[in-house]
């Protein structure tokens, strides 16, 4: 018998052979002895730069992966007030088994009611029951398709739907610890959020100075700057726009947290308290942050707070609008507590 064979090709490298024009370009073979530093280099750059995401796409991404890590942390000590099931469900990955299914002749549970209903109307049939107020139930036959019996099946599991906006005020007032307050408070709800409520939540990102806009993704929102005046109703609005034109009332519960310095130009909320009535006559809950200067010409109660007591919705709809006011020197564990506030 002939066994058939093969010879492998090999690639041999001969450190003999050199072509000239590699001579300047091999390295290790200068002057000095083995283990000389030969240069320095630092590992980062001295003014910072190519640190961080930048403005590439790694960034959005760079937030995602963190703040997943983040909400792993906190979803066991939150969860969103209000959920109730809504219009259209969205079905998960995640599956129930349950004994759903009816199958005659074979089957796992024999369901007893549905099995002498069977019988019944066989016999009916037969005529072995002439008399209704006298049944023999042992003259009853019974056919093997009568026996129903429940089967154990898979049912895809539907979860209640949420839609959740961020509003942010980016106005000129809220350089420095404001903003830094506000991003890292709305930075903890969304990681919470996106771990614990993954595929069962949408997000929406609104930055208002003046005039409200909506931005694309939580980076952005994140990062975005703008040195304006102030106008708290323009986010207001664009809630309101938003929810009316793309009919989300029906579909979804609506949540929504504003983070805000309480600078408002509209000092009495002559703008602002009628959009945010209309807001609780749909949302599951509002919450709103008043990150407040400690010192300075702006530290004090805000407008925004003034205008929002005076107007009585936070005693008359405890369950629907709830205000948080931190020091502008609050720590992560003030604004995991502000968060409580806002949400239980």
């Amino acid at each position: 018998m002939v066994v058939p064979t093969t010879v492998e090709e090999k690639l041999i490298h001969d450190r003999s052979v050199q072509s000239e024009d590699d001579d300047d370009a091999a390295g290790g073979a200068g002057e000095g002895d083995e283990g000389d530093v030969i240069g320095e280099q630092p590992v980062h750059s001295p003014d910072g730069s190519g640190e961080g995401p930048g403005e590439g796409e790694g960034g959005a991404h760079e937030v995602e992966s963190s703040a997943y890590d983040l909400g792993r942390i906190l979803t066991e000590q939150f969860e969103l007030p209000n959920l109730k099931d809504k219009g259209k469900k969205r079905s998960l990955t995640r599956y129930t088994y349950d004994m759903t299914d009816r199958n005659k002749g074979y089957g796992q549970i024999l369901d007893k009611k549905a099995t002498l209903k069977n019988i019944v109307e066989t016999n009916i049939h037969l005529g072995n029951l002439p008399d209704p107020n006298n049944i023999d139930p042992t003259r009853f036959l019974i056919s093997p398709s009568d026996r129903i019996y429940r089967i154990l099946s898979r049912e895809k599991d539907f979860e209640s739907q949420a839609m959740v906006f961020f509003l942010r005020d980016y106005s000129g007032s809220m350089t420095g610890k404001p903003t830094e307050l506000v991003v890292s408070q709305h930075v903890l709800i969304y990681s919470w959020i996106l771990y614990q409520y993954a595929r069962q939540v949408e997000t929406r990102f609104i930055l208002h100075d003046t005039q409200a806009s909506e931005v694309d993704d939580f980076y952005t929102y994140y990062n975005s700057k703008v040195a304006g005046g102030t106008r708290v109703a323009s986010a207001y609005q664009k809630v309101n726009e938003i929810v009316e034109k793309e009919n989300l009332i029906s579909d979804y519960n609506i949540y929504v947290f504003h983070g805000t310095d309480g600078d408002d130009w509209d000092a009495e909320g002559k703008e602002a308290i009628p959009e945010l009535k209309k807001i609780i006559t749909y949302a599951s809950r509002v919450g709103i942050t008043i990150a407040q200067r400690t010192s300075g010409y702006q530290s004090g109660t805000s407008e925004v707070q003034e205008y929002l007591e005076k107007s009585g919705l936070l005693m008359d709809y405890p369950e629907l609008i709830r205000l948080d006011v931190v020091s502008d020197d609050s720590n992560e564990s003030r604004l995991i507590e502000s968060i409580r506030n806002l949400i239980s």
